[in-house]
């Protein structure tokens, strides 16, 4: 059920990262890893602020059933966070972002 989306232009251990993700999203939001689907998009080009340094991005977004409170989609998203960096290729420059929002009540799954 948890639908993940990974848009990344910095070097990311896409499998090691998934993997990793799934166990803790089936922890935080009382699912299964089975239940768990990543993409991954790699971004061709990002420009961040001005455009003056060359920063990569990661942004992760978490589409979940309905029920999450705010709070712990809080929690999952700093966790997220904080799972990140162990699979980034690059040491720093990156701008790591994340979301965590509801799946719409239409949301099918088969």
């Amino acid at each position: 059920m948890p639908q993940i989306t990974v848009d990344h232009s910095a070097p990311l251990d896409r499998r090691g990262f998934a993997l990793a993700l799934h166990a803790l999203v089936a922890e935080r939001a009382d699912t299964t890893p089975d239940a768990c689907t990543t993409r991954f998009r790699e971004v061709a080009e990002a420009v961040v602020g001005d455009g003056s340094t060359r920063n990569a991005v990661v942004h992760v977004g978490i589409a979940l059933r309905f029920g999450r409170t705010d709070d712990a989609k809080a929690r999952l998203s700093k966790a997220v966070l904080d799972l990140l960096p162990r699979y980034l290729g690059a040491a720093g420059g990156v701008r790591l972002s994340v979301e965590i929002r509801d799946l719409e009540s239409c949301y099918r799954k088969r």
